[in-house]
């Protein structure tokens, strides 16, 4: 059995599916590992022009795997501390994985998102979930910590420092509804159309410019790490700038504006 499967549903459009259901998807390395390898070959595919996320079943992804304690790779020779260590940094790549690529990243939320599950999320450019999703920092119930793969960088930034001290720190499930109206999600939708939903924005989404929606995406997350609205607005014109004198696509919005048509980008 595939633990992850992948499939182009549309042109242009990659689902990478977390594919043990009867885990919930739990994050053990019989999972991860070829998560991140189809991550890797879709960021790397120029036919590829976005990528949706998500599971299969019931869940979205459960998090650690209580049950099943598979190793992370390449770990000959390391200790105990080593082994740790190396499969920490293994999972939360997963989240730089994502933000790298250039290309959007949507995340399908059907069912529970929780523990590394729920940060793994948040790795995602766009999360949509269905009406039986939830989300649950569940580190802290575990004794752990609810800080992992990046979340304590992220969830702020994404729903604000109160709220996600909140979240964090109380290991409480935050309902579909509830992660819409505190921007953790930007849509809610029912669970029988999620993917089509998804699907729907990644083709709108490739309508435009391959090029612009990518330094969009490279923009938007490196404005989300400096300090100063000057430096945000120093890499928006350099980008424009490109966009604008290396190709035509302004010209071509502007005809296809005056004659009633889709525009086609060339970049």
């Amino acid at each position: 059995m595939a633990y992850v499967e992948i499939e182009d549903p549309r042109p242009r459009v990659r689902v990478i599916r977390l594919n043990r259901p009867e885990r919930m998807n739990a994050m053990s390395f019989d999972v991860m590992v070829p998560f991140r390898e189809a991550i890797d070959a879709a960021a790397a595919d120029n036919d590829v022009w976005a990528i949706v996320i998500t599971g299969t079943g019931a869940g979205f992804c459960s998090g650690a795997d209580l049950q099943d304690s598979s190793a992370p790779p390449n770990i000959g020779g390391l200790t105990l501390a080593g082994i740790s260590v190396r499969a920490m940094e293994y999972l939360s790549d997963l989240v730089v994985a994502m933000r790298h690529a250039d290309k959007p990243v949507i995340a399908a939320i059907n069912g529970a998102a929780v523990g590394g599950g729920m940060c793994l999320s948040m790795g995602a450019d766009i999360r949509i979930a269905g009406r039986s999703a939830y989300f649950r920092a569940a580190g802290i119930n575990n004794g752990l910590t609810a800080t992992e793969l990046g979340v304590s960088f992220l969830l702020p930034r994404a729903i604000g420092a109160s709220r996600a001290f909140e979240i964090l720190l109380s290991g409480r499930d935050v309902d579909a509804e509830e992660a819409e109206r505190i921007g953790l999600v930007s849509r809610v939708v029912d669970d029988d159309v999620l993917l089509e939903t998804c699907f729907d924005l990644a083709d709108q989404i490739n309508a435009y410019s391959r090029i612009g929606v990518a330094l969009t995406k490279q923009v938007l997350w490196s404005a989300l790490e400096v300090n100063s609205l000057d430096a945000a607005i120093n890499l928006e014109n350099r980008t424009q700038l490109h966009m604008r004198l290396t190709t035509k696509n302004f010209e071509e919005a502007i005809v296809a504006r005056r004659e009633g048509r889709p525009p086609v980008f060339l970049d």
